[in-house]
């Protein structure tokens, strides 16, 4: 039998798609072509919930592999596949759960919270997680007698501190690679050069202390989504990975989005392809499967946020 012969790439993933029952989820950070083709779009914790109430039996996940597990611990049930191995994370990298076990036992009575960009051992070992649009009303729930260790980024780490006030806190000292290339100075001259635009800020940005004061919105990816759909500004900086660009200018063509350096490009989002997708429905490969003691542990954690979330 003649193999099927497609007018494009696309259709080919849509046809996959129906034979496999998959759905594809991507990351903001993803390239324009793959949010395109994507089911859903969105950050981490927020695609890990949408996959929670779908009932397709197989979910290709476009981002990178902690984000997967995010959704193997939350869907134990589905088959969950990446197109590429290699999609890490350096941040996630920068804190082992061996790390967390040894400060434990320094402080038998601490509370470690775990930012939700660390893997599933990592996880496992927390008592909260966390995202960077609810991390301070995690830290704010906790007990202020109660020793705290932040992992992994000391950025957001640092931010949570300034606005709870907390002086307990023992902040990791990780960070993301594409996030510390975003300078201040760079900033300031943008908001010089663009009078009337909003400047939006990730707080993982190495340069956030130094750029609160002129900053008009610090938020998750997510939320710098959202907020430019409803903001009457006609232009945005924006202070993160430039893969959310696409959807923003998709969804809000009368608007101009100015990124805070062209340079901020995550390498390990960007392995992702088309053609990576297609080879992982035609293959069924990789599947993420977080072993079951694993995932009950990390579970704890990421459901005592959602609680404190709601």
């Amino acid at each position: 039998m003649p193999a099927q012969v497609y007018n494009s790439i696309e259709e080919e993933i849509k046809a996959l798609k129906r034979k496999r029952g998959a759905v594809i989820l991507a990351h903001n950070y993803q390239v324009g072509e793959i949010q395109d083709i994507a089911d859903f779009t969105g950050d981490s914790l927020g695609l890990a919930q949408e996959a929670q109430k779908m009932n397709a039996p197989v979910i290709v996940f476009s981002g990178v592999l902690f984000m997967a597990e995010t959704v193997s611990i939350l869907c134990p049930d589905k088959t969950v596949l990446v197109p590429d191995l290699e999609a890490g994370c350096s941040l996630a990298a920068m804190i082992r759960p061996e790390d967390v076990r040894k400060w434990k036992a320094e402080h038998p009575k601490g509370i470690v919270v775990a930012y939700v960009n660390t893997t599933a051992e990592v996880k496992a070992e927390a008592d909260y997680c966390c995202t960077s649009s609810n991390a301070v009303k995690v830290v704010s729930a906790i007990p202020e007698d109660r020793e705290i260790l932040f992992v992994p980024d000391f950025y957001l780490g640092s931010f949570v501190q300034m606005k709870t006030g907390r002086k307990n806190i023992t902040i990791w000292k990780g960070y993301c690679h594409v996030h510390v290339m975003i300078k201040s100075e760079r900033l300031a001259q943008l908001k010089k050069e663009h009078s009337q635009a909003e400047l939006l800020m990730h707080p993982e940005c190495g340069c956030l202390t130094k750029s609160m004061e002129f900053a008009d919105q610090i938020l998750s990816t997510e939320g710098m989504v959202k907020y430019v759909r409803q903001s009457k500004a006609p232009e945005f900086i924006v202070a993160t990975e430039t893969g959310i660009l696409h959807k923003m200018q998709k969804e809000n063509p009368g608007k101009n989005f100015i990124p805070a350096t062209n340079q901020a490009v995550c390498n390990y989002m960007k392995q992702n392809t088309l053609e990576k997708i297609v080879l992982s429905l035609e293959r069924m490969q990789y599947e993420i499967k977080v072993p079951e003691p694993i995932r009950k542990q990390a579970l704890v954690p990421i459901q005592r946020m959602l609680e404190i979330s709601q």
